[in-house]
């Protein structure tokens, strides 16, 4: 196997790893003793439960948040210099999306590391496929903003892109403010908007709808806590 960056996905929520991941992924991390991650805590747990016969211990973390400079970024990946391949784990979903992951993919590229993305959930995918929305051209902007006078003229903003540009629009909120974020919506947009609210996605109790907006008015489940995206579309 060809020493790279391998880039592995991790389950949405308490979701069993079997039901979205595929064996191969298991192999992958096996031959793997060096990961840069986001939470060395919760990256160990992931790693013992998808396969628990590693040694943890003998494992090397890099942890990797908005405090890690380029260079230290740059030295994290010295094992690949040297034939070792390196990992790169994420709270939730795929490595790199929407995620700090990027920086480090970025760097590799740079230095021309082979970098290998492995198969797993990505809740922004699995979004536009169940919303019935224009899967051909979507825009994901991440978080609004959090001035409320800002996130009113952005929500404005990327609802003209669905009727000029045809383009689906995706974006988050922090789990505790998805409910004012969806009366917000039901607020602002046009009432033949249509509104798909995914939460919990690949979870037990995972909920997907779409309806126009006029049809959420007052009949918004309770989002909170829960890991949600919003898409618009015409």
């Amino acid at each position: 196997m060809q020493t790279s960056l391998f880039l592995i996905p991790v389950p949405l929520g308490d979701t069993d790893h079997r039901q979205v991941l595929p064996e191969y992924n298991k192999d992958i991390i096996r031959s793997i003793n060096h990961f840069i991650v986001e939470n060395v805590r919760t990256a160990r747990r992931f790693l013992k439960k998808t396969a628990p016969e590693i040694v943890i211990d003998e494992l090397t973390f890099y942890e990797l948040n908005k405090h890690t400079s380029p260079e230290m970024v740059a030295d994290y990946l010295l094992p690949l210099s040297k034939g070792l391949s390196v990992g790169v784990i994420s709270e939730a979903g795929c490595p790199a999306v929407a995620d700090p992951g990027a920086d480090v993919v970025a760097v590799a590229q740079r230095k021309n590391y082979p970098v290998v993305p492995l198969v797993g959930p990505s809740s922004i995918i699995m979004s536009v496929m169940a919303s019935g929305f224009n899967g051909q051209s979507f825009a994901f902007h991440g978080y609004l903003p959090i001035d409320a006078v800002a996130r009113t003229n952005k929500i404005k903003q990327i609802e003209q892109r669905i009727y000029s540009e045809h383009e689906t629009q995706l974006f988050i909120e922090t789990p505790y403010r998805n409910n004012k974020l969806a009366e917000e919506l039901v607020r602002t947009c046009r009432p033949s908007t249509k509104l798909c609210i995914a939460s919990n996605i690949t979870c037990e109790d995972e909920y997907i709808k779409t309806k126009p907006v006029k049809e959420w008015a007052g009949k918004i489940p309770d989002l909170s806590k829960k890991p949600t995206i919003f898409l618009i579309y015409k």
